[in-house]
């Protein structure tokens, strides 16, 4: 055989195995017997021994693993990976339901319903048709680059099918792998006779088994991937996301085939319920369903909040129950220095994972339930993820128990504890305890605040505990000689770390505005607040009247800024900041020329020049700002094809309508 007809049997093969691997492992429906399958693959292998150099990208022989890695890379999401609320009963999908009818004016949502897989969400890229890389979810922005144990998974296709219909040049995919029943329970036999600690449940089976760095490891896994949504995707079009699923299955992509069009939250709720009877009869696990509304324009005009989209919610099964028994009762320190009464149980498994600790959440709930050490008690794990103290069962409550009152003294540094007005927790006063301020340190060097790389949780809870900082400010102090003698630390890691804070002092605005922890205000009111005013000082002498002005801004945020920087301690840290040389002003330079200084926009209907979010991209970067809903604080609504029930709430309100063409010539858009 010659180079030009190994180089065509090579194609054949791996067209063939393609092939059967989708027949066998996406549709469960062989069509050779396993005998013959491995004949084939050993042909290829052979042929890619003699000719190296024709081995494809798309080789069903990379399925088998590779050499170890050094570490995984990682690699950044074009779209963020966001997670989705959580509807813990019928009433919180009911209330969904309505807000979704009341921002878009329909009687009747029409809702597309899975099951919510209980694995690992990862992300597949693909172009032209071949698979080139993937990732885990990460943070939402940045996940890590774990192509190689990707293409060990059979059911992944590395090859799509183009039989029909056209395969975008460049595509995005999110899926969840997971591992079955039956291939946790033969891994963990193999776990137990090889002597090793056996996995606690099949979702951290597959986490562990996906992120091996020796990726022959993962190929004897035999886990699985089903894939649910888009991220970016190229020359590409469909109107719903039922239409959507039917393209993945046309690509040659595993989908879980349990999903239904529901017309109606009615609906949605009966099918949620079916589910959660049919749970305990699958070969896998899920913990709820997943409802999206199936327009994607629908899904566009609603829009996203900062880490989850408005137009999805997961709705979660009931929570497993245990009964066991309260050890002790403890106060746990938060960052804001909020006081978290915490029971430590007998250790009991529950829904596959051994629980120790349970929240008791603050004060009252452990008056209502009148829970006390000793007490033997239902656990459960909420939304099966924490658990959490469901009742007491009073007939085997032992003679002598007292009940738990939260201490007035803080247990980390003794100092006054209080419980404002009007609220349920109990917060320690101290803003130099130890617990708040290495919590308010996590959060300020955290990804998505000043984002300091090498500064991590161990490390800050050890320069807090050595003495070298005693606040946010001290970060800015710290020298290569104080770092390099610490523990797991040497001269280079220090100087890195010195090179990565003296970086953060150039961060955007919104991000040291997220840093401080102002209470209520997150990482999206932190953008607002940021292009509202441009500057730290500005937010700071701001008045509660003139915040909640601010479209989005209610009276609680409002409150809750003006009451931060009215404290003492924040006024000398922000000073501190300022004197360290951080950025507290926004560069007027990314508010481009600032035609749409000030005002305010909502976008309906379908765009046809712009995409929703270049169009909203755009008025950020003119100096505007914008909004999913009308209100009496919107200027401008731009309303393309299908506009809806907005057209109507602007007519009332008297917001000037805009077109899209109008909207460009506005801001000046050639």
């Amino acid at each position: 055989m010659d180079h030009q007809q190994a180089s065509q049997r090579i194609r054949e093969l791996t067209e063939e195995l393609s092939l059967h691997n989708h027949q066998y492992y996406v549709l469960d429906d062989p069509t050779i017997s396993d005998a013959a399958y491995d004949e084939l693959l050993r042909e290829l292998q052979a042929l890619e021994l003699a000719y190296p150099d024709l081995a494809q990208e798309d080789s069903p022989t990379q399925r088998v693993g590779s050499a170890p890695q050094g570490r995984f890379e990682p690699l950044t999401h074009t779209i963020p990976m966001l997670s989705l609320a959580n509807a813990m009963n019928d009433e919180e999908l009911l209330d969904f339901d309505k807000r979704i009818r009341k921002e878009l004016g329909d009687e009747i949502i029409e809702y597309l319903v899975e099951p919510k897989l209980d694995g690992l969400g990862v992300e597949l890229i693909y172009q032209n048709g071949i698979f080139t890389a993937g990732s885990t979810r990460g943070d939402g922005y940045v996940g890590e680059n774990i192509t190689q144990n990707l293409k060990t998974l059979r059911s992944l296709p590395l090859r799509l099918l183009d039989q029909k219909r056209d395969i975008p040049p460049y595509l995005e995919v999110r899926g969840e792998v997971f591992m079955t029943h039956q291939e946790f329970e033969a891994l963990n036999e193999n776990q137990l006779n090889d002597e090793k600690q056996p996995f606690a449940n099949p979702r951290n089976a597959a986490a562990g088994s996906l992120r091996q760095l020796d990726s022959r490891i993962t190929a004897k896994r035999k886990l699985k991937v089903n894939i649910y949504a888009p991220g970016r995707i190229d020359n590409f079009q469909v109107d719903t996301q039922e239409q959507f699923i039917h393209a993945l299955k046309d690509w040659g992509f595993p989908v879980n085939e349990r999903y239904k069009l529901c017309k109606g939250i009615d609906e949605v709720i009966d099918f949620h319920h079916a589910l959660e009877a049919d749970r305990e009869t699958l070969s896998y696990d899920i913990d709820g369903s997943v409802s999206k509304v199936n327009r994607l324009d629908q899904q566009a005009e609603l829009g996203m909040r900062s880490r989850s989209p408005k137009w999805a919610i997961a709705g979660k099964f009931k929570a497993r129950q245990e009964i066991t028994r309260i050890e002790s009762i403890e106060a746990s320190i938060g960052r804001t220095g909020a006081i978290t009464p915490v029971a430590n149980l007998e250790p009991v498994a529950l829904g596959g994972v051994t629980v120790s600790r349970a929240t008791l959440h603050n004060q009252d709930e452990i008056e209502r339930k009148d829970i006390r050490v000793g007490d033997t008690v239902v656990v459960q794990r909420a939304g099966d993820v924490i658990p959490e103290v469901v009742k007491v069962i009073l007939d085997q409550r032992p003679a002598g128990t007292q009940s738990y009152i939260i201490p007035d003294t803080c247990p980390v540094c003794e100092g006054h504890v209080v419980r404002l007005e009007g609220e349920a927790k109990h917060y320690c006063q101290n803003i130099s305890c130890p617990a708040q301020i290495k919590g308010r340190i996590e959060h300020f060097v955290a990804k998505r605040c000043l984002d300091i790389d090498g500064l991590g949780t161990k490390l800050v809870a050890q320069l807090v505990d050595e003495d070298l900082i005693h606040s946010i400010a001290d970060i800015y102090l710290l020298t290569v000689g104080q770092l390099a003698p610490l523990e797991r630390m040497a001269e280079k890691s220090a100087q890195n770390l010195i090179q990565a804070i003296e970086q953060s002092k150039e961060a955007e605005l919104w991000r040291l505005i997220h840093g401080l922890g102002i209470r209520n205000v997150g990482e999206h009111l932190s953008k607002l607040l940021a292009d509202k005013y441009g500057s730290l000082i500005r937010i700071s002498e701001a008045t509660v009247d003139e915040l909640e002005a601010i479209h989005e801004v209610g009276p609680i945020v409002a409150r809750g800024v003006v009451e931060f920087f009215r404290d003492e301690d924040n006024q000398r840290l922000v000073e501190l900041l300022f004197k360290a040389g951080l950025n507290t002003e926004k560069d007027i330079s990314s508010n481009g020329s600032g035609v749409l200084q000030g005002l305010s926009f909502v976008f309906t209907g379908k765009l046809e020049i712009f995409t929703r979010d270049t169009a909203r991209e755009l008025v950020e970067l003119m100096g505007g700002t914008t909004a999913n809903s009308i209100s009496k604080k919107t200027d401008y609504l731009v309303a393309g094809p299908g506009a809806g029930s907005k057209l109507e709430k602007a007519s009332k309100l008297g917001v000037k309508v805009l077109s899209e063409t109008e909207f460009k010539d506005m801001a000046g858009v050639d």
